[in-house]
């Protein structure tokens, strides 16, 4: 994924978007522009995050 995408998916109300890292699914909390990296979280009832790399993050088409 590229920087310009991450942006307009977390600019985006709706969850219908599903992103996922290493083949599971997360929400993108921010965006680190500078560092080419994005905040994530599960999506789910975890609250954990972590910082992974954007072009690590894949938008899945439904």
């Amino acid at each position: 994924m590229d920087v310009q995408r991450a942006k307009q998916i977390v600019s985006t109300p709706s969850s219908d978007i599903e992103v996922q890292f290493n083949g599971v699914s997360v929400w993108i909390d921010r965006i680190h522009e500078d560092e080419k990296t994005a905040t994530v979280h599960l999506r789910g009832p975890g609250e954990e995050r972590t910082q992974v790399g954007i072009e690590d993050l894949k938008e899945i088409m439904h």
